[in-house]
């Protein structure tokens, strides 16, 4: 059967990779799919579409500007009409030579999907890596679970930095006019300044020099992002230590 989205692809590869004994998660610094596994140097970068086309070529090369172990990943499907769809064996051949991988997922109504690797990606000579690669993986490790569907678009990502400025919120909802030393305290988050002062998504409001509160907007997240905080936070009980309200003077840099 055909989809109607890449996002019905995601589960299918993610699942297939994580028996594997890869560790998945989505949309990480603009890869649809990243993994990362014990033993291995080079992650593991998927990305999907529902059929084959330049776009999702050239996002593949620029995959591998990041890593090696790149793999593009489509619908196979006899229903779809085009002749691109029926040209897996020079599809394949065009991949290999590009050093990529190339997967097919066939969706079915009554059975668990099918997916296919008809090529592994070809080790490329070692380039200049290091920065993409560190990045990504900066991304990936600071990310505390996969909250996000692999091939979304327009759609807010739950990212490191959405984590971390989640978890201030939800310590600062019960404690209002805290410190960003409390907070980075309560949180053990040791960039609660830069993140309050940035107020990136416009959830806290600096009353006075060196203390904060919760925005409407930021009390809508906690509500928005529940599901995040209860994988983030599992006790309550432990988040929030009682303390006495520091007399220093704490600037919000």
């Amino acid at each position: 059967m055909a989809v109607g989205y890449e996002t019905e692809l995601y589960e299918p590869v993610k699942s297939f990779f994580e028996k594997q004994g890869y560790h998945i998660k989505a949309e990480v610094r603009y890869c649809d799919l990243v993994g990362v596994k014990e033993g291995m140097t080079e992650p593991l970068i998927v990305e999907i579409k529902k059929s084959f086309n330049l776009s999702l070529l050239l996002q593949g090369m620029q995959r591998l500007k990041t890593s090696n172990n790149v793999y593009l990943a489509v619908e196979r499907n006899r229903v779809k009409r085009g002749a691109v769809n029926q040209r897996f064996g020079e599809i394949t051949d065009l991949c290999q030579k590009l050093g990529l991988g190339l997967i097919t997922v066939t969706i079915y109504k009554t059975k668990p999907a099918l997916v296919d690797i008809l090529c592994e990606p070809q080790q490329q000579m070692k380039s200049k890596k290091s920065i993409r690669k560190q990045k990504l993986l900066r991304e990936f490790e600071g990310r505390s679970g996969d909250y996000n569907l692999g091939g979304s678009h327009q759609k807010k990502l739950v990212t490191a930095y959405r984590e971390r400025a989640l978890k201030i919120a939800y310590a600062l909802e019960p404690l209002p006019f805290s410190s960003p030393a409390q907070l980075a305290r309560a949180t053990g988050i040791s960039t609660t300044a830069a993140i309050l002062q940035n107020n990136y998504y416009g959830w806290f409001e600096r009353i006075e020099r060196g203390r904060y509160t919760l925005t409407t907007a930021g009390r809508e997240a906690l509500t928005t992002y529940n599901n995040v905080l209860q994988q983030n936070i599992p006790d309550q009980t432990n988040y929030f230590i009682a303390e006495e309200v520091d007399t220093d003077d704490y600037s919000a840099k």
